[in-house]
């Protein structure tokens, strides 16, 4: 699927593919592989949130990965302002990295405890940037002030802060080289929800103020909702539907996706979804099912949905999926 590629893309994903071979034997050959992104595209248009949702396994975090190059792709095509990151040289991709960063998972473990964390945040202006010495630590400053803390701490050590403020520090890290790209891989999830509420929020004025896009993944729906313009759900690997934050939440046409709305907790109960309960677990990656790849688990599946595959289709302007009888869903 291309035709969701718009003239403001800054990011262009096309039929990527990460597989990771399996060895074994004597001689450590390759037996299999597991297959955790199968011919996804996708695009992320400038200033706006896509966030990618689904179960662990679904291959979320592999993308974001394959993105950042920290894995190389089997196969596939990323533009990123309409520059190939897989054909890039490491020289090439290292001036690419200022206008690409992360904000990873655990603020207790992407730190480096024996640094300051304004050493931490500087790391990325030594690296990227030509900036001097002075004008590296009036950044750091400026950029503490923005996510909350206090200019001061640049000189304390990652344990003497809370979790909260730790993943604030590695905002401001990401923040550091002036990015146009963000991508928050499961950022508020290790957070208490009060905690969390605070983090998005600042998320969303640096957003505002510096006019970033972000690839937020997360399993949260709840978190997702407030956060997105647009989401993707994906499932063993397989992008399922892909539309804005309304379609998704209002009217989604996957059973896959309508199973997974049925399970965000909601107080009032005039507004309260029929729960929808799956039978079984996720297939193993190394060996999808033939067809359909949520046949196994699908209330609605035919015969036929175990023997072809359905394509990602566009059901309406914006809204993408992958399903035969999506029409049916309400």
């Amino acid at each position: 699927m291309t035709n969701n590629v718009q003239e403001n893309s800054l990011l262009e994903v096309s039929h990527l593919k990460q597989y990771f071979p399996i060895k074994g034997g004597i001689l450590s050959r390759t037996k299999n592989y597991v297959k955790a992104v199968d011919d996804i595209s996708f695009a992320v248009n400038e200033g706006e949130t896509l966030s990618i949702v689904g179960e662990s396994g679904c291959g979320k975090s592999t993308t974001g990965r394959a993105i950042l190059r920290l894995e190389n792709p089997t196969s596939g095509d990323i533009l990123f302002n309409n520059r190939n990151l897989l054909t890039l040289s490491k020289r090439e991709m290292r001036e690419i990295r200022k206008d690409i960063q992360v904000i990873f998972q655990d603020p207790f473990a992407s730190l480096n405890p024996r640094k300051t964390v304004g050493k931490s945040i500087e790391e990325g202006l030594v690296i990227l940037t030509k900036m001097s010495k002075k004008e590296r630590e009036k950044r750091v400053a400026e950029l503490l002030e923005k996510v909350g803390l206090r200019p001061e701490y640049a000189n304390r050590y990652p344990h003497e802060f809370s979790g909260g403020q730790r993943q604030r520090i590695g905002i401001a890290r990401a923040l550091a080289p002036n990015p146009k790209l963000i991508i928050c891989d499961e950022a508020v999830s290790a957070l208490d929800v009060s905690v969390q509420a605070q983090v998005l929020n600042l998320l969303k004025k640096l957003q505002s103020d510096f006019n970033l896009t972000y690839l937020f993944i997360s399993h949260d729906l709840g978190v997702v909702r407030f956060i997105s313009d647009r989401i993707m759900v994906m499932y063993l690997g397989k992008i399922v539907e892909l539309g804005t934050k309304d379609d998704i939440f209002n009217h989604p046409q996957h059973p896959y996706t309508k199973a997974l709305l049925s399970a965000i907790p909601e107080p009032d109960r005039k507004k309260r979804r029929e729960r929808i309960i799956l039978k079984g677990d996720i297939p193993s990656p190394i060996d999808p099912p033939i067809g359909c790849r949520f046949h196994t688990r699908c209330p609605m599946a035919t015969e036929y949905c175990k023997q072809h595959e359905p394509p990602l289709t566009e059901t309406k302007e914006g809204h993408y999926v992958a399903c035969f009888y999506a029409d049916d869903i309400s």
